[in-house]
């Protein structure tokens, strides 16, 4: 049985972790080689891709942190989640959902929504 909210915590920490290697690991353990990721703005593939993507955000958003809102849900290998990206303890001004496929329990895709994108974001 899929565990989505650790699956989604994982997601998260991935993309709040500032150290590229540190960074490098969790893809290693929680995303597979083949992994890809898509959404309006952006697409990376593999490793060298996704972790290119995070660095890319984290450096256009130095002081904002992603969080969870709301509880992830799924069925098999997919997950959906949704989650808020900002400064720390207000609401989140970028907002999106993500749907992950998964395989032997690792993250293989996702797809992100943006539900929410301030103008100049």
């Amino acid at each position: 049985m899929t565990d989505h909210t650790a699956i989604a915590l994982c997601y998260i920490d991935l993309w709040n972790e500032r150290t590229a290697s540190r960074r490098r690991e969790l893809l290693s353990e929680t995303w597979t080689a083949d992994a890809s990721y898509v959404d309006p703005l952006m697409k990376g593939d593999g490793p060298d891709g996704i972790d290119a993507l995070i660095a890319g955000v984290q450096q256009r958003f130095p002081d904002f942190t992603f969080k969870l809102i709301g509880e992830p849900n799924g069925y098999g290998d997919h997950v959906r989640f949704s989650w808020g990206l900002g400064p720390e303890g207000v609401d989140s001004p970028i907002k999106g959902t993500d749907f992950a496929v998964l395989k032997d329990g690792r993250i293989r895709s996702v797809t992100g929504f943006l539900d929410q994108v301030p103008a100049g974001a």
